[in-house]
């Protein structure tokens, strides 16, 4: 039987034409798929591995960088609340031995209540070339347990002062006990009365006796208390304080003027001394230097210091003391230098002034100059030759460039120019306004841009007004951190700026009938500040020798012709 082939409908002849047709490109279409989700999973697979790579690398450096941004804003904020955030622009590493300097301090105060004795270290532009010796770190904290034991308020104090007011010809051998004593008492200004502290200081530490310092100035609105667990300012009922105003060179417990009245000797001692150190002292007061005098002065149980020079150089002439001074100081001229950044710690106050005056104008400059200026005349004021003198010497010495006319500059605005900042201290805003002018108006023949600034400009000294006093204390310690400083001669204040930073300062001379000295200044070849009118002969075999020539350390100083000695480390 024939079997003849159904026709089909139109659905399915529709489906066996797609099938025909559409099945081979579809087999195509899927292996050439296969291939491509192959290829691209291959390609995700090396995508994902180095998106996921990059991710990590990307968290790793972020939590690095988050970390070393907290750490830094833990830092700025500690360093802003103890006031010695960046100064210079970048950080600088502190430890506690750098906040000590070197042992010079001891760590057992509570630092925000004085930020300055562990940060005015920070600040410096430059470490001190200076370190202290371990001997005397060692002699410093012994006396720093002499003065807890003997100091205000101590049983020994108590007994010493007992019969301090009343009269008994053998008092200091009934009462002396352990405790001796060297009681400062401010004079002059602020300048002579820090180089005195400190020399009264250096002597205390030499003959083993407690130091108390007059509070009634400003004394505790300048300065913390230097040592730990006690008190250095003198009780406003010690028995003597109502004679102090009346000291003098005609008190019968001068010491001058008991040696001339012959009232005092090895076999009489009384039970405290008047000690007249000043610029114009006699002859017989200055023997308070010589070996034979400090050998009965040392059983006098209380010592009364009225000084306004710094004595210190003086203190080397003496036999005695000149082998423990040069135990305690290898570096001679760090002597002030050293116990200045022991024993003076501006209060939070003032240390407040220096720190916001150092960072909004000084902190980003490339260099700074510091410019004291002292004038000494009775109508003192602006003055043209002092002006002049000080252009002469900064010019002269590369400190400051000169100016030239705007066609004559050849440096391209486009440069990256040093900017040198500098402080100027005076009385009379004048000769800062007269530098600033200067540099404003026509460019440096160096392309420096020079930026002039002076914190106050008060007109009159005004010592024991407690603001001025701040103030000035400020200023020396600004001009301290400059980079380099000019003074001017016999100036106390420039000497504790310049002796404080360890600068060598350049040294103005002191002008004479308003004519410009030729050379304007000289350089200092050393950073300890000048005993002005010393004493002026030597002492028993050295009688009538310039004291500029007893020892080969202790010299006459630069900016003092016969009138001051200092001393040097060069020989």
């Amino acid at each position: 039987m024939d079997t003849k082939q159904q026709p089909l409908d139109s659905d399915d002849e529709e489906q066996t034409y797609y099938e025909r047709s559409i099945q081979p490109k579809a087999d195509q279409w899927k292996k050439i798929s296969g291939d491509v989700i192959r290829a691209l999973g291959l390609k995700m697979k090396i995508l994902m591995t180095v998106i996921f790579g990059g991710l990590l690398i990307g968290s790793v450096i972020l939590l690095s960088f988050s970390h070393n941004f907290n750490d830094q804003l833990l830092d700025a904020t500690s360093n802003d609340q103890l006031l010695a955030a960046t100064i210079n622009g970048s950080r600088k590493s502190e430890t506690p031995h750098d906040k000590l300097i070197g042992g010079l301090l001891t760590a057992d105060f509570d630092e925000p209540s004085c930020v300055s004795r562990y940060y005015q270290s920070s600040l410096y532009s430059k470490p001190s070339p200076y370190k202290p010796s371990e001997y005397l770190v060692s002699k410093l904290r012994s006396y720093e347990k002499l003065h807890k034991r003997c100091g205000p308020g101590t049983e020994a104090y108590k007994e010493a002062t007992k019969n301090l007011g009343h009269d008994d010809d053998n008092y200091a051998n009934k009462s002396v006990g352990e405790c001796k004593y060297a009681v400062w008492v401010a004079v002059y200004g602020l300048g002579n009365r820090i180089l005195t502290l400190a020399s009264v200081f250096l002597y205390a530490l030499l003959t083993e006796r407690v130091v108390l310092v007059d509070q009634s100035k400003d004394i505790n609105d300048l300065f913390c208390e230097p040592f730990p667990g006690t008190s250095w300012l003198l009780p406003n009922d010690f028995p003597l304080v109502k004679q102090f105003d009346g000291y003098g060179r005609g008190d019968s417990h001068c010491y001058g003027t008991m040696l001339n009245n012959h009232a005092i000797s090895a076999n009489s001692t009384p039970r405290h001394i008047y000690l007249d150190i000043l610029h114009d002292s006699r002859d017989e007061d200055k023997m308070f230097f010589c070996p034979k005098d400090q050998t009965m002065i040392d059983k006098v149980p209380w010592l009364v210091f009225k000084t306004n020079v710094y004595f210190v150089p003086s203190l080397w002439f003496s036999p005695t003391f000149r082998p423990e001074l040069m135990k305690l100081f290898p570096q001679k001229e760090a002597v002030f230098h050293h116990l200045a950044r022991y024993l003076l710690h501006p209060t939070n106050q003032v240390w407040g002034m220096v720190t916001r005056y150092y960072k909004a104008h000084l902190a980003r400059a490339d260099e700074r100059l510091g410019i004291q200026i002292r004038v000494f005349a009775d109508d003192a004021g602006y003055f043209q030759h002092v002006m002049d003198q000080i252009l002469s010497c900064t010019q002269r010495e590369k400190l400051l460039p000169q100016v030239v006319a705007q066609e004559e500059s050849k440096v391209n605005a486009s440069t990256n120019q040093k900017l040198k900042a500098v402080l100027v201290t005076s009385l009379y805003p004048e000769y800062a306004d007269r530098l600033k002018s200067m540099f404003w108006e026509r460019p440096s023949s160096t392309g420096e841009i020079i930026e002039v600034y002076q914190p106050s400009g008060e007109r009159v000294q005004q010592t024991d007004k407690k603001i001025h006093d701040q103030k000035a204390l400020a200023e020396m310690y600004l001009l301290s951190l400059t980079d380099n400083i000019v003074t001017s001669a016999r100036s106390t204040f420039g000497y504790v700026a310049h002796s404080l930073g360890g600068l060598k300062p350049w040294l103005l001379y002191q002008p004479k009938d308003l004519t410009v000295p030729d050379p304007p200044c000289i350089r200092s070849t050393s950073v300890d500040p000048c005993h002005l009118t010393p004493p002026s002969h030597g002492c028993d075999a050295d009688w009538g020798t310039y004291s500029g020539n007893v020892v080969p350390f202790v010299r006459e100083c630069e900016d003092r012709e016969h009138d001051g000695i200092k001393l040097f480390d060069e020989l």
